[in-house]
Parts: structure tokens; C-alpha cells; sequence
């Protein structure tokens, strides 16, 4: 339905956390997810190939970049098959984490699943500092345990704080992603990838103390 040249022509930016590597690795795994489920290659992979492009306008209109993104690719894909069009549309509609709609289909299970895995283990790690560079934020602080304990689905609106670590983003949000995954491959891949990155933040928090 896309190729990847095509897709990459939709990113111009060179976000490190959100540009096009961050697209290409999602559409790796959403594609490894697809074939280990089931689901329709096709339809996976090209959701997936545009599932960010409405992050510029969401920075810009403070709209949700899933529903952007949706409604572009209606767009982008219009005089394909209407039934797969609407397929894809509802895979990239349904990909936010805080999203009020749940991932429906399999292909939109498959695509939530590999974005979320983009989130935690080395990679999670990487953009979590990636991310607290371009804020300037510190490397390490304390986690008050009721903030930690909050849902995610509430929001925040602390990330560019100066208060905001990437320990919050990881106590707040990327140490529960691993059960939030709705595929059986998806929770697989997410166990390993969850210990990595849980183990990573407990050395860096003994090496701060000077325990290690």
C-alpha cells in the first residue's frame, strides 16, 4: 500500500526519539509480530510506516498525533481498498499509549504492541535520555512513590519540567508497559526487554548512592 521511500518523504525531522529510525524499528517488529500472529502483512506494515506522521501538527495544534496520523493516511492511501484503507487507519487511530480506544484488530494490536516495544529495553533506555537531552533535564533524581504510583492513562503534563527525569519517565510510565502488550508475541519480546531496563535504572540508581 506504501513503500518505506514513500513513507520516509512523511519525516522530515531527525527526531532522535520519534523520527523515522524510531518508524523503521516499529515496522521491523510490527512485521515480526504479524507473521508470529497472524495478522495481514500488508496492513501492518503500512500502518506502522505512517503511525507518527502527525507528531509535527500535534506540537503544533496540541491535537493527538494518532488521530492526525489517522486522518492523513485516509488521505495519503485514498483510491486503495476502502475496507483496508479504513483498516489501516484504525491500527494508526488506535497506536497512542493514552489512547481512550483500545487497539481492536489484530494489525492494530500487532502496530500498539511494536511501538510500545520501541519504548523499553536498550532502545526505551536510549530515548528516554535522548528525549531528557533536548530538555535539559538532570540524569537521575527521587521518585515521589505517588506519582510513580499513578496511572498513566491520567497524563502528565510534566515532561518538560526540570523536575522530570528519565527515572519518572520510567517509574510513571516505562516500567508498565511491559503488561500493558496485547499479543502473545508482544508479551514474549516485552519480558526480556522489561528486565534489561529495569535492571538498568536499579545499577544507575546504586552507582549514584556510590553503593556500586
Amino acid at each position: 500500500m506504501i513503500s518505506v521511500e514513500q513513507a520516509r518523504a512523511l519525516y522530515p525531522d531527525r527526531d532522535s526519539a520519534h523520527g523515522f529510525e524510531h518508524v523503521l524499528r516499529v515496522w521491523r517488529m510490527a512485521l515480526r509480530i504479524a507473521r508470529e500472529e497472524g495478522a495481514d502483512l500488508e496492513i501492518v506494515g503500512t500502518a506502522a510506516l505512517l503511525h507518527d506522521i502527525g507528531r509535527a501538527e500535534e506540537q503544533a495544534s496540541g491535537r493527538c498525533h494518532a488521530q492526525i496520523g489517522a486522518e492523513r493516511a485516509r488521505a495519503i492511501l485514498a483510491g486503495q481498498p476502502a475496507e483496508r484503507v479504513e483498516a489501516v487507519v484504525q491500527a494508526i487511530a488506535q497506536h497512542r499509549f493514552r489512547g481512550a480506544n483500545g487497539p481492536q484488530s489484530l494489525e492494530a494490536r500487532a502496530l500498539y504492541d511494536a511501538d510500545k516495544l520501541d519504548a523499553i529495553g536498550a532502545i526505551g533506555v536510549a530515548r528516554a535520555y535522548a528525549i531528557a537531552g533536548e530538555q535539559g533535564q538532570c540524569l537521575w533524581a527521587e521518585v515521589d512513590p505517588a506519582y510513580a504510583a499513578r496511572d498513566p492513562e491520567a497524563g502528565r503534563a510534566d515532561l518538560g519540567d526540570d523536575a522530570h527525569t528519565p527515572v519518572h519517565e520510567y517509574r510513571f510510565k516505562l516500567s508498565k508497559l511491559a503488561a500493558r502488550m496485547t499479543t502473545v508475541t508482544g508479551r514474549r519480546l516485552a519480558e526480556e526487554r522489561h528486565r534489561f531496563m529495569a535492571a538498568f535504572y536499579e545499577q544507575l540508581e546504586r552507582e549514584v548512592a556510590g553503593r556500586a
